[in-house]
């Protein structure tokens, strides 16, 4: 099957309230992408990671019951979308996933189709290259700033048989310890200056040691980063840290004078998506 250019496969859209990060308690459409190579242990929306022949996109409706509908999606078709899943007036669209830089084109052409509507995008930070090539069209960058010990070695995102995406990224994933602190650190340099933020996710039992060379990456690379911590909500035997390793994790960010914030996952704990 060969897909259009300019396209991506998606997984669900829907509106909400956006739970995470600098823009937390705000009202914003989400467009939820399949795919992506990275393994958190913590993640919370593993069923994004592959892609199947059979996919269907959820579209949940403000007025209906959820359909569903094809999984390979235009960025026209995608603000179409956006348009009939919101319940009143336009809001900002969060692009998220799986990883949305897996498609740099549409997320790219995206923004000209929802404007005047404001485009943020949620990446795990591992395609430091990709997101150099659609920073410019994106009004906010969601940036994840992970722990090597919370990763698993990623896998590399396999097609379904038969089906041609030309608007992949051709940039892998980051796969050791070196990688990982190169990509961040280009990653925090493209965001530093912009609307933007960073985003920890703290979980149980981690020694506070694991969090120096990210909070030293961010002092290096963009000191004035909003950096939100973010207490893990514990799955897949992940546990949620108590309140003293959150705050002796937040002290360390603040002995660097960063601008640092604790913020559990707000949808998490109002039962939203």
């Amino acid at each position: 099957m060969t897909t259009p250019t300019t396209s991506a496969p998606l997984l669900e859209v829907f509106a909400s309230i956006q739970g995470e990060g600098r823009f937390v308690g705000e009202a914003q459409t989400f467009l939820r992408l399949r795919g992506c190579p990275l393994r958190c242990r913590w993640c919370d929306t593993p069923n994004s990671w592959r892609l199947s022949a059979n996919d269907r996109a959820r579209i949940a409706l403000s007025d209906a019951p959820p359909r569903r509908d094809p999984s390979w999606v235009t960025p026209f078709q995608a603000a179409c979308l956006i348009a009939e899943v919101e319940p009143g007036a336009p809001r900002t669209v969060s692009v998220t996933g799986g990883e949305p830089l897996l498609w740099p084109e549409f997320v790219r052409a995206l923004k000209a189709m929802i404007a005047p509507r404001r485009l943020h995008l949620e990446t795990g930070g591992g395609h430091p290259r990709t997101l150099a090539s659609v920073i410019d069209r994106c009004d906010h960058v969601s940036l994840d700033l992970k722990l090597d010990s919370d990763l698993d070695a990623p896998v590399e995102l396999e097609l379904p048989a038969g089906f041609d995406a030309p608007g992949i990224t051709d940039e892998r994933a980051p796969r050791s310890a070196e990688e990982w602190k190169r990509a961040r650190e280009q990653c925090l340099a493209l965001v530093s200056g912009r609307d933007a933020c960073g985003k920890v996710v703290v979980s149980g039992g981690r020694s506070l040691q694991d969090f120096v060379p990210l909070f030293d990456e961010v002092e290096a690379c963009a000191p004035e980063l909003p950096l939100y911590l973010q207490p893990v909500t514990p799955r897949n035997g992940v546990k949620a840290p108590t309140a003293t390793e959150i705050e002796a994790v937040m002290e360390a960010a603040r002995d660097r004078d960063l601008n640092v914030r604790v913020v559990p996952q707000m949808h998490r704990a109002m039962g939203i998506p």
